[in-house]
């Protein structure tokens, strides 16, 4: 492992492997398969990219992201690694260099989109070169019980009969105990090792609110807790996307709606935007990004319920990539359960096909889970991870239902009540009109079916229709009542609500908390390097390079880099180069531009002054004039004079240098400032700018007063 370790050092700047990397990677580099399943940002790609550049070839990873592979490609080019890739987007004259590359022996690492590898040419383009290991990524898309299933996948097992003696790896973040033996049977994985490295994702917040004004609930939590961030909002529809994008763009925000019914060109834009800018938020559907290669996203908000745990398991997953603190937010109500479950009842299967009602059954039990781990009154991340078949022992502290405990009360007679209400009306109506019946409300419909003489009408008046409408949906989440979509989404019970009805099993229903402001995990860039202007320069040097380099700003480096670089300020290339995740590749290339923006902050800290106006300070110092200055570095001239202004009254310069003036016509100006009343306190330039009709500039203007309150501040000591 000496030549791995070395390669993790030199090119990828880490010190040491995380969990089970080393091991997969031993695996590897000796030639034998496997399987890994390993959780976002638990550092996956090394276990492929790393055995790659040791063993002799190229490395072949078949992935499914083909719009991520030229960023991908980018980010392994920046640290020195040969990569390419070959795709739909390319030109057959840029195909055939990557292919000369790949058979001349000059790359380390090629990407391939599945349904490329299953092309007869390209697989003896294969053939015909040397590889060092197939890795399938995202591997789950192999498995027809998943979310993410691509049929170009199941081809994928002739690797193992076609390359009989190339190592193989897949790996995948998301996959259930029966998706992972799927997994190694349909790719001929059943005999390799298997690395299961566990399903939590510790730096995420998660928190499940009920719908109560989504919009508001939304922007509320994103302005408490990501004003200035990037982040993802998912929508079930098309059009929610497009009207959530353009409301959030209404309140100030940088948002992009993102979907399968737009344009190919205009999709392709928002998504290298939001990879490629800071503070984008993306408002989508499921059809956005499966593995975004972006570690600095957030938040991940759902305003509607995914189908499945898995679903939201991946979506969620893409946030916090770069292990720092993010937020997995979701409102939910009961409208959500029963729009899906229609969505379900709509896709007709062939009761004749065994394996078709199979799954329509397991679309069912996964809504149901779904919807559970929404009601769950203990900690939601236990809930979570007990889906995936991983037990944690105590709760996480870093869910909302550990942060606000839930309250609980006893709901079985309110339980017996609407069931029975649900049974004595037919089992015909959907929840509006039972909780009607129950509430002894006076409506034209109650009348029109009598339901005024039932036994059930009003005997619920003691709770309100919201506590009757959350009664209605955590029964249906229990399996207790189900819904009719046949018969406009009238509730029927179930073989399971007996008990309960007979009273001999009581139920404990969670009590819906009053919508507070939601508060969730606060990022470590923004307090925990200490200094805000110095991760603001070092962002925006980081900016910079990578508009130079046309990558997105992740590919120079990751915020917990320039957080290492906040905090420990290096002096020289050593000291820069013992930062966590800095390389040889990355040091020699950017290194004197970052190391150049800590020592001109520290000058502006001996110096008391900000790094901006001490930006301003050196250009004077340089003998440019303020509008030189203002041009140079594209600020407005009201800006430089700002910054003069601090500079005179903190004596770095004189008022000469930038204002010349006789004594008569200084004391004319400053006289009518002191005449005017508590002038220290708000100096109207107006008034003055005004008496000596327009002469001097409001610049100018700033600067004799910051002048004039040096000499008064001077004369009181």
């Amino acid at each position: 492992m000496s030549d791995a370790l070395s390669v993790l050092h030199r090119l990828f700047g880490y010190s040491e492997f995380r969990g089970q990397q080393q091991a997969i990677i031993d695996t590897l580099i000796a030639g034998d398969p496997a399987l890994v399943i390993m959780p976002t940002g638990g550092g996956k790609s090394l276990c492929y990219q790393i055995p790659s550049i040791v063993r002799e070839g190229c490395g072949v990873v078949i992935s499914p992201l083909i719009a991520l592979m030229q960023d991908q490609v980018d980010a392994l080019t920046q640290l020195g690694i040969r990569a390419g890739f070959l795709n739909s987007t390319q030109s057959s004259s840029e195909n055939f260099s990557t292919e000369q590359q790949l058979q001349s022996g000059e790359l380390d690492l090629l990407y391939i989109a599945p349904e490329r590898l299953n092309q007869p040419r390209t697989r003896q383009l294969l053939q015909a070169a040397h590889i060092a290991l197939f890795a399938i990524d995202e591997a789950h898309c192999v498995s027809q019980w998943g979310h993410d299933f691509r049929s170009d996948y199941l081809q994928l097992s002739r690797l193992g009969e076609d390359f009989p003696h190339v190592p193989r790896i897949a790996l995948t973040a998301t996959a259930d105990e029966r998706t992972q033996k799927e997994i190694a049977e349909r790719l001929g994985l059943v005999d390799a090792k298997h690395f299961v490295a566990g399903f939590d994702r510790p730096n995420i917040h998660y928190q499940i609110h009920l719908k109560n004004q989504p919009k508001q609930q939304l922007l509320q939590f994103i302005t408490t807790n990501h004003p200035q961030d990037s982040g993802i909002v998912y929508c079930l529809s098309r059009k929610k996307t497009e009207s959530i994008a353009q409301w959030l763009c209404d309140q100030g925000y940088k948002a992009l709606p993102y979907h399968a019914g737009l344009p190919h060109e205009k999709r392709a834009e928002h998504q290298q935007r939001f990879l490629r800018e800071e503070n984008i938020i993306i408002v989508a559907t499921i059809a956005f990004g499966m593995g975004i290669d972006k570690p600095d996203v957030r938040f991940v908000a759902h305003l509607d319920l995914p189908k499945s745990i898995e679903a939201y398991y991946q979506e969620t997953g893409r946030a916090g990539r770069d292990g720092e603190p993010a937020n997995a937010w979701m409102v939910y109500g009961l409208e959500d359960v029963i729009k899906l479950r229609e969505m379900m009842a709509q896709n007709t299967v062939d009761t004749a096909n065994a394996a078709a009602v199979e799954y329509k059954r397991v679309e069912y039990q996964k809504l149901d889970a779904m919807m559970g781990l929404c009601e769950v009154t203990s900690c939601r991340r236990q809930a979570l991870l007990n889906y995936f078949g991983e037990k944690r022992d105590t709760p996480c502290q870093n869910c909302d239902t550990c942060q606000q405990p839930v309250e609980t009360w006893d709901g079985t007679e309110a339980a017996q009540k609407a069931m029975s209400c649900t049974y004595r009306t037919g089992q015909r109506f959907g929840v509006s009109h039972l909780v009607d019946v129950l509430t002894g409300a006076e409506t034209d419909k109650i009348f029109q079916f009598d339901h005024h003489q039932l036994s059930v009408y009003g005997i619920g008046k003691a709770l309100s229709k919201n506590q009757w409408r959350s009664v209605y949906r955590q029964l249906i989440a229990r399996g207790l009542l189900t819904v009719d979509f046949q018969q406009y989404n009238a509730l029927k019970l179930t073989e399971d609500c007996r008990l309960v009805l007979r009273g001999e099993q009581s139920i404990a229903l969670r009590k819906d908390p009053l919508v507070k402001a939601s508060v969730g995990a606060k990022n470590k860039k923004a307090t925990h390097h200490g200094n805000r202007e110095l991760w603001d320069a070092l962002r925006a040097c980081r900016t910079q390079l990578a508009k130079d380099k046309s990558v997105p700003p992740y590919v120079i480096f990751h915020d917990t880099v320039l957080v290492d670089m906040a905090e420990k300020q290096p002096q020289t290339l050593d000291e820069f180069a013992k930062l966590s995740g800095v390389g040889q590749a990355k040091l020699e290339q950017y290194g004197a531009f970052f190391l150049k923006v800590i020592s001109e902050f520290q000058q502006s800290a001996q110096s008391g002054l900000s790094t901006t106006v001490n930006e301003t300070y050196q250009q004077l110092q340089q003998q440019l004039s303020p509008e030189q200055i203002a041009k140079q570095r594209q600020l407005a001239l009201t800006t430089i004079y700002s910054h003069i202004a601090q500079l005179i009254q903190n004596d770095h310069i004189s008022l000469h240098s930038v204002f010349e003036c006789d004594d008569k016509s200084l004391k004319a100006i400053e006289d009518q400032f002191v005449e005017q009343d508590e002038f220290m306190d708000a100096p109207k330039f107006k008034i003055v700018f005004d008496f000596f009709d327009e002469q001097y500039s409001y610049g100018v203007l700033k600067c004799v007063y910051a002048n004039l309150i040096k000499k008064l501040n001077a004369d009181a000591a």
